[in-house]
Order: C-alpha cells, then sequence, then structure tokens
C-alpha cells in the first residue's frame, strides 16, 4: 500500500512556518519516514516526487543518502520526467566516493545515442558534474562525437563536457584535438567560448596540442581584432566593451600560445596595443580585458615599448576608486618589478601613497612594493618615506616595515654612518618590532667602522638617556657604551654638538637600566658586562662604586639568563684583579696597541716598568672583552623550482653558547609561494627558540623575502645538528620537504 504525503510545495510551506528548529526536524523526519515507505512499495508514478522532495530537505542539510539508488532507477525510466529529477538527483547526492555512481554509465551512453537533444544535454550536464576518470574513458567517443552535431545546445554542452575530461584524464587531448580544430571558425558565442576555454586546457596540458593550436594564432587575432572594432555579437557586449568574457578567453589562450615563441609573439604584438589602447577602463568590463592583456604581454615575448605600456596601465589602476582594482595593481607591479624595474620606477610616488590606504591588504602589498622599489640611487629618499610609514603604520605591519627597512638599508647603504643612524631611527620607533638579529647586526656594524666609534657611542647615549624602554636599543647602547665609553668621557667627536659626560653619570645611567622593570634579563646582562669593560677604561676611584653595582644581578634570582650570569662572573673576576697605574695602564694599552698592528709587521714591545714592589703587572690581571668572534659564511640548504632558503649565523659577543641563525627564503620562479612554514629540530641537550616569521608569503621574481630567526643555546658546547621541514604552495601544488642540515660551517661554539 503506499503511503500518503505531502506535497513538494506543501512540504515547503510547513517547513517554512516552523517556529523553531525542533519543528523543523520534526515535519522533514515524518516526510522522509513517508518516502522511505514510498520507495519501499515501488511506487513508480510518483517516484519522481518523492526523490523531488528528497533533494529539497538534501538541501537544507538534512541526510539524503538513502534516494542514491532512486536516482539510478529513474534514470533508467524512459519519461523525460523521471530522467530530468533522476538526473539532477545524481548530480547533488552522488559523486567519485560512491561506487554507485559508476552504474550510471550504461544509462549515459544510452542517452547520448538516442539522439534526443533534452536527454543528451541532461546525460552530458551529468557526465561534466560526477563523471570519474573511468566514466570519461568510457564515454570519451560518444562525446567526440556530439561535438560536431548540428544543434548548437548539444555542441555547446559536448564541449564544456570535453573540458571536464580533458581535466580528469589529460591522455584523452589526442581525442579532441581534430574536432577543437574545426570548432574555432564557429560563429556561435557559446560554441566559441567553450571552443576557446577547451583550446587552452589541451595547450596547458599536452605539448603536442600547444604546438599544434599555434597555427591557429592569427585565427584568434583576427577574432580578438573583429571584438575589439566592430563588435561580434551585440547582445553579449557589457558596459559598452564587447563581449568581454571571449576577449579574456581568447587573451588568456594568446598568453599561453605566445610563451616563449618568438613567431607568435610577433603576430600578437600590433593586436595587444590596439586593445591597451583602445578598450574603456572607465567601467570593470574593460578593467578586466585591460588586466588580461597587461598578463599577455609580460608574459610572451613581447616588444620593450608594449611592456612599459602594460606597466602604465596598471599605474592608471593604482588611481581607481576601487579598492580591488588598486590590490590588483600593486599585487602584478610586484610581479613586474624584478624585470621592468625602471618602468615600475616611474610610478614609485603613487605607490608610496598607497601606504596610507586604510585596507591592511592594500598597505601591505604598497609596503612590499615599496621595498622592492629601492635601489642604490633612491634609498634615502625610500627610506625616509618608509621611516614616516613606520611610525604610523598598524602594528601588524610594524614588524614587516622594520624588517624590510633594515634589509634595504644594509644592502644599499651609501654610507656606514647613514646606515647605523637609519637602524638606530628603527629600534626607536618600532622597539620591540624588530628582527631579534637586529642587535647582532648593529653592534658587528659599529665595530666594524673605527672611524664611527665616538660619533655611535655619543649617539647611543643621548638616545639611552631619553629612553630605556625599548630594549633592542637599549642593548646597543650598553654594548657600545661598554666598548667605547673612554670615546665617550672624551668628547673628541666633531660630527654632533659637543656633549661633556662624566664618569657618574654614565654609571648612574647603567645602574637605571639595571633597577628598571622594563628591562629583560638579556638587557641586565649586557648592562653588566658595560660595567665590567668600564672597570679597566675609567679612573681607579672609580671601580668602587662600579663593582658596588654588580650584586643587582641578584635581585633577579632563577629568572637571570646565561649573559647575565656570565657577565657577574666576569665580575668577580674583575673584582680580584688588582687595579693598575696610570703609567701601567699606559704601557699595557701600548703593548696592545702593538699586538693589533694592522701592518703585520713583527714589533718588538719596549720594556717595562717594574711595578712599586718590584713586581711586573701581568696582562692577564686585567680583565678584558674577548676578541670578536670570525664571521661564520652563509648556508644555502634547500633549493627547488626557483625556492631557495639560506642560512646566515651570528654570535653575540657577550653570550657564546648563544648562536643566532638568520632563515632568509627567497622565490625566483614565476609563481608565489604561499603558506610557507620553515619548523627545526635540534638535539635534547640543545636548547631552540623560533621567532615568528615575517610573514607567509614570498612573491615571485624575487620579490620581498621571508625571514625567520632561531635561535639555539648551547650550555655544554655539544655538536650541532639541524633539521628542518618546509611546507608551503607553489603553482597550486603542496610541497613538504624534510631534510637534515649537514656540514654547518660552525665548528666551535667556543
Amino acid at each position: 500500500m503506499v503511503v500518503t504525503s505531502l506535497k513538494l510545495q506543501d512540504l515547503i510551506e510547513e517547513i517554512r512556518g516552523a517556529k523553531t528548529q525542533a519543528q523543523e526536524r520534526e515535519v522533514i523526519q515524518k516526510e522522509c519516514a513517508h518516502i522511505r515507505a514510498s520507495f519501499r512499495d515501488g511506487d513508480p508514478v510518483h517516484r519522481h516526487r518523492q526523490l523531488a522532495k528528497l533533494l529539497y530537505v538534501h538541501m537544507l542539510g538534512y541526510p539524503a543518502h538513502f534516494g542514491q539508488m532512486e536516482c539510478l532507477k529513474l534514470i533508467a525510466s524512459s519519461r523525460f520526467t523521471d530522467k530530468r529529477v533522476g538526473y539532477l538527483g545524481a548530480m547533488l547526492l552522488l559523486d567519485e566516493r560512491h561506487d554507485a555512481h559508476l552504474l550510471i554509465t550504461n544509462s549515459i551512453k544510452n542517452d547520448l545515442s538516442q539522439g534526443i537533444q533534452p536527454v543528451q544535454g541532461l546525460a552530458l550536464c551529468t557526465l561534466s558534474t560526477i563523471g570519474s576518470a573511468e566514466m570519461c574513458r568510457d564515454l570519451a567517443p560518444e562525446v567526440e562525437k556530439l561535438l560536431l552535431q548540428p544543434s548548437p545546445y548539444v555542441r555547446k554542452k559536448a564541449i564544456l563536457t570535453a573540458v571536464h575530461m580533458i581535466r580528469k584524464v589529460p591522455e584523452l587531448s589526442s581525442v579532441f584535438l581534430p574536432p577543437c580544430a574545426k570548432l574555432v571558425h564557429e560563429r556561435h558565442h557559446g560554441i566559441l567560448l567553450g571552443t576557446i576555454t577547451l583550446i587552452t586546457e589541451l595547450c596547458e596540458r599536452s605539448p603536442a596540442a600547444l604546438r599544434h593550436f599555434r597555427k591557429v594564432v592569427p585565427q584568434l587575432v583576427q577574432i580578438l581584432r573583429t571584438l575589439v572594432t566592430t563588435g561580434y555579437s551585440t547582445e553579449h557586449s557589457i558596459s559598452g566593451v564587447s563581449d568581454p568574457f571571449l576577449q579574456v578567453q581568447i587573451l588568456r589562450l594568446l598568453r599561453i600560445l605566445g610563451r616563449n615563441h618568438e613567431e607568435s609573439s610577433e603576430t600578437m604584438n600590433d593586436l595587444l596595443a590596439q586593445v591597451a589602447t583602445n578598450t574603456d577602463s572607465s567601467r570593470n568590463a574593460g578593467n578586466a580585458v585591460l588586466f588580461e592583456t597587461v598578463l599577455t604581454i609580460m608574459d610572451i615575448r613581447s616588444a620593450a615599448g608594449l611592456r612599459v605600456l602594460a606597466v602604465n596601465i596598471l599605474g592608471r589602476f593604482l588611481l581607481n576608486s576601487d579598492r580591488n582594482i588598486r590590490y590588483v595593481a600593486l599585487t602584478s607591479l610586484l610581479r613586474l618589478v624584478q624585470s621592468d624595474h625602471s618602468a615600475v620606477q616611474r610610478h614609485r610616488p603613487t605607490v608610496v601613497e598607497c601606504l596610507q590606504e586604510t585596507d591592511a591588504s592594500l598597505s601591505r602589498r604598497a609596503l612590499e612594493l615599496s621595498l622592492a622599489l629601492v635601489n642604490s640611487s633612491n634609498v634615502r629618499a625610500m627610506i625616509q618615506e618608509l621611516q614616516a610609514f613606520l611610525e604610523s603604520c598598524p602594528p601588524d605591519l610594524r614588524a614587516d616595515c622594520a624588517s624590510g627597512i633594515l634589509l634595504a638599508a644594509e644592502r644599499f647603504a651609501p654610507t656606514k654612518r647613514w646606515h647605523i643612524d637609519t637602524i638606530l631611527h628603527v629600534l626607536t620607533t618600532a622597539g620591540t618590532h624588530v628582527r631579534d638579529d637586529a642587535v647582532a647586526n648593529l653592534t658587528q656594524l659599529i665595530g666594524g667602522a673605527q672611524e664611527l666609534h665616538a660619533y655611535s657611542v655619543r649617539r647611543l647615549y643621548n638616545v639611552l638617556a631619553e629612553d630605556i624602554s625599548q630594549q633592542p636599543l637599549v642593548q646597543v647602547a650598553a654594548w657600545c657604551i661598554g666598548e667605547y665609553g673612554d670615546l665617550l668621557l672624551a668628547g673628541n667627536c666633531e660630527e654632533i654638538e659637543p656633549l661633556q659626560v662624566d664618569e657618574e653619570e654614565v654609571l648612574a645611567l647603567l645602574e637605571k637600566v639595571l633597577q628598571s622593570h622594563m628591562s629583560l634579563p638579556a638587557t641586565r646582562g649586557y648592562a653588566l658586562t658595560a660595567l665590567m669593560k668600564l672597570s679597566t677604561r675609567l679612573c681607579g676611584d672609580n671601580k668602587a662604586a662600579i663593582l658596588e653595582k654588580m650584586p643587582l644581578v641578584e635581585r633577579d634570582g632563577p629568572q637571570a639568563d646565561e649573559e647575565a650570569k656570565e657577565s657577574k662572573e666576569a665580575a668577580q673576576l674583575s673584582e680580584a684583579a688588582p687595579v693598575p697605574t696610570e703609567p701601567q695602564a699606559s704601557q699595557l694599552l701600548d703593548l696592545l696597541d702593538l699586538l693589533d698592528g694592522a701592518s703585520g709587521d713583527v714589533q718588538h714591545p719596549p720594556p717595562l716598568d717594574p711595578a712599586p714592589g718590584g713586581a711586573l703587572v701581568h696582562l692577564l690581571d686585567l680583565p678584558c672583552a674577548p676578541p670578536p668572534p670570525a664571521p661564520i659564511p652563509d648556508l644555502k640548504v634547500f633549493e627547488r623550482e626557483g625556492v631557495q632558503l639560506n642560512l646566515s649565523f651570528s654570535r653575540p659577543p657577550e653570550n657564546s653558547a648563544l648562536l643566532l641563525i638568520t632563515v632568509t627564503a627567497t622565490n625566483f620562479s614565476e609563481g608565489d609561494v604561499t603558506h610557507f612554514i620553515c619548523q627545526a629540530a635540534v638535539p635534547k641537550s640543545l636548547q631552540l627558540q623560533l621567532q615568528a616569521p615575517s610573514g607567509n608569503t614570498v612573491p615571485a621574481r624575487g620579490g620581498l623575502p621571508i625571514t625567520q630567526l632561531f635561535r639555539i643555546l648551547n650550555p655544554n658546547k655539544a655538536p650541532l645538528r639541524l633539521k628542518l621541514r618546509l611546507t608551503y604552495n607553489h603553482f597550486h601544488q603542496s610541497v613538504q620537504e624534510i631534510f637534515e642540515v649537514n656540514n654547518l660551517p660552525v665548528e666551535s661554539w667556543q
């Protein structure tokens, strides 16, 4: 007995009339029970009506898997009303994960061969939606026959089905090559648009098809020229642009056919110039055509003047009021900056103005492009603009902006003094939003610029006297005062205004750093090391005052890090050492000057006068700072399809057990690297800390790289072993690499 149930319209009204979700579930559960009973009774008259209600329930998110077999029965029916609902149900309820979809292969084959256009259209739509590789191989001959049917309706759907088959089974390309050569002569808009799409898929997946269709480039050029000049189909024009969808598809195909092919590129050069100059840019449809034209110009072997025209089009996009268009322009210019740097450079003022965009995505893209535009001729002006942006940029961009400025200044610094001033400004403005290796890089830079020691220590002292909250800046200032405190007290720097500083003021400032609650343990370590070094450079009367400040490290207790503990131990050694008299210290400094002579000649020091009591002062009786470690060469550890990973090493001079590894990821390929993640592991005897990377996207063609800092603490001086895992997306593929880095250029931890 057939169980009566609601009609589809009544079911929809009852579901919409439910006031609560519980009432809705009750109505649906009751009706699904009626539908199951009807399926069990095998009612052939109302089966399509029951399945239609079940599909509506499925679209609301409720389970409807029990209707899969009913779809097969309706598809096998001879009535069109049954086939229509059956094919619709198959597209909604079946997919490649269910083996049941293979059961409709024979039904689709029969329907494709019947010659009834509506039924053939239903079968083709279903095949292009859920067709698996097995179904595509079995039904490819039937689809090939329908490509040349007289009915435009069937041919259009057959072309779309062929596109799906090529994506599923690329080896079927040879089957569809001959029909495409005939279909490209069609005048019907839908058939021509589908044919261009099918040829594009064939060329992307088959080198043989690419060579075959390069012969039709003149014909494609003529079709596009007709669209631009006289129009192809007035009913498909949008905002005054003749058939923009067809224009975009032809431009994409021309981009593929002209890539790395001189003859094809020469054929389409004049046409691309005509499209670029005659397309209206006041409407989005025209902007879409212009953008595809720009991409085509940049991918083929186009003339230099045409490439400049493409960059100028992107420059006009930057002035558009639509944020989406401005974002597309910034992204495209970032891809072109390596190959056409001079052309992009002309739009630098507009790019800099985009830094002030309220949209975070726009300002981030503008920042990346601005950093890529920095070169040796404009580094001063660009860094000044970026520093102004750094002072007002959002917090989530501050770290990227600061890191980019530091990298650009390091690469294109005109003078060491300017480089030092730039880093100091970034440290003052960005504070903690800088890379962890900025402190080590600045101390190394100052140490190598002997002529700027006095200038650097006085600048840093003035900055430290004004503000001790910026921890990276405080660390650099403490290190510099400890190294060159005698130059600070001498006051012989002619590059800045004279400033008289006495020993008590310097000691009071370092004591303030030690006592500040804002000082990190590492910062206190720098300050204590500076006090220890000053004990050998200041007068003997102040040594007792310096040693009184050393016990301040006890207040840190277990929170004190290794740097502070080592400074304390050095202070204890310094406290036990005798205070040299002025003549003795002078003779020792003369001895050090001879030992450090740059000429390399062996010189014999003058004999030392005996100290009071008849004993000579031994050189080891004086605490002195260890010599700076030798630079460690960089190492390239990974390279694949233009993606490179380099490691650079540095050791802070105040902590020999700490190794800083800067990981730099660069991308010289044609596609962006997205979702980039670098993870590391070391043996249990080592302590590893991974800092946050500067981003997760590496732009193509040598764009702004991603940097990340690894801090490895090795108190036991164990051998270094490092294992890395990289995951990223490149050319729409997920890449994962796990490898161990051997032959690290770190020979010793001493």
